[in-house]
């Protein structure tokens, strides 16, 4: 492990943040005006709070010792069976925009499926690592590890948060697969959780409505008049993002002069952030914040490979491909790339929740690189003294 790495590693997310900070300030400036007694910089406000917070739990799981959600095993299944009754709690909570996601806490509104990503892959990558040799047999390997995931994600999927469960099926798998479980034990499991996704999405009208419009809804499809009433509310959103980003253009607009965000938008601050920023900042944002996001999984994959450890290499991955995978879901929604899905952009949407989630997994990653580092570097002292 190479310190140069983690010192990489964090200027990509000081990036991240600092451009996440300037376009918030402009894309919140409207909702912050009509919402909270025109201050307009309410939103801001409070997201630099968060960010205070996130930073804090950053350093403290930066300097907590990864190992031990393997040496001290019950901590992880604690912490697993906190989330799930956090997770089953929010069904008491009424509905907001149709989905029981949030726990209110009076000054902050919690969302325990941001927690349930991060012990979804803690408790996969101390599961697999304590298996050793057999995590290639099917019980063991694939069907105990199955059944932890699924019991976090049936409860988000009831919810429903179908752009949270595919990041944390999506990053579940690839930890399963990298640790070596057999593709084929995987399969059914997959093939399982896609019908019973396609189940619920087709049941349901207005989940069938933003299919309808994603597949049929778009400039040039010839399907624009055949939408119903529920199919266009549901198509209302990516259609105003495609205008973001046609306005921004190249060059963008400029900095604080986009249209969209004075409520054309509904959720420029929130889930479609980046068309704001694409918008004011044009061409030239949308590659540098896809750079940044590759950059940071690419350096995730470094730390994972350099990990000490199984376990290590575990959660630099899963944390890693769980900001990766929840960013690029964002820009496919965004882009009209996916069908549309309210999903936040890391280090960039509004939102406390999954700030303080984005930064453990930040500080995990850190975790597994500076002890590896530590390790490395204690070996090739003992070494030294040995000769």
């Amino acid at each position: 492990m190479r310190k140069s790495a983690l010192f990489l590693f964090g200027l990509v997310v000081a990036a991240l943040v600092a451009l996440g900070l300037v376009v918030l300030s402009s894309a919140s400036e409207a909702n912050s005006m009509k919402y909270h007694g025109g201050d307009p910089l309410f939103f801001l406000k409070r997201q630099f709070i968060y960010l205070a917070a996130g930073l804090v739990v950053a350093v403290c799981t930066s300097l907590f010792d990864y190992r031990r959600w393997r040496d001290a095993w019950g901590l992880a299944a604690a912490f697993y069976a906190v989330v799930l009754v956090l997770l089953l709690v929010v069904f008491m909570y009424p509905p907001i925009n149709g989905s029981q996601r949030w726990i209110n806490l009076g000054i902050i509104r919690l969302q325990p499926s941001e927690l349930a990503k991060l012990v979804i892959v803690i408790a996969t990558a101390v599961w697999i690592d304590r298996l050793g040799w057999r995590v290639e047999l099917f019980r063991q390997g694939a069907l105990w590890s199955a059944l932890i995931v699924a019991a976090l994600v049936l409860p988000v999927a009831i919810e429903p948060d179908y752009g949270s469960v595919v990041v944390m099926s999506s990053s579940a798998a690839l930890v399963m697969f990298v640790a070596g479980v057999r593709f084929m034990h995987m399969l059914p499991f997959g093939v399982l959780g896609m019908a019973g996704f396609a189940f619920r999405v087709l049941t349901n009208a207005n989940r069938r409505a933003r299919l309808v419009a994603f597949f049929f809804g778009g400039e040039g499809s010839g399907g624009a008049e055949a939408l119903d009433a529920a199919a266009k509310r549901a198509n209302y959103q990516v259609e105003q993002a495609i205008v973001a980003i046609q306005n921004g253009g190249v060059e963008g607009v400029g900095l604080g002069e986009s249209m969209q965000k004075h409520l054309y938008l509904p959720e420029a601050h929130t889930d479609f952030i980046f068309a704001v920023g694409a918008e004011e900042l044009g061409l030239v944002f949308t590659i540098v914040v896809v750079l940044l996001f590759a950059a940071f999984f690419a350096l995730s994959v470094y730390i994972a490979r350099k990990s000490s450890d199984r376990l290590g290499r575990f959660l630099a991955l899963g944390m890693g491909s769980l900001v990766f995978f929840q960013a690029m879901f964002n820009l496919g929604v965004v882009c009209r790339a996916l069908p549309t899905k309210g999903i936040a952009l890391p280090f960039f949407s509004y939102g406390g929740t999954n700030m303080l989630a984005t930064f453990f997994a930040v500080g995990t990653i850190l975790s597994v690189g500076i002890h590896s580092f530590r390790s490395r570097r204690a070996r090739l002292a003992n070494k030294v003294l040995i000769r």
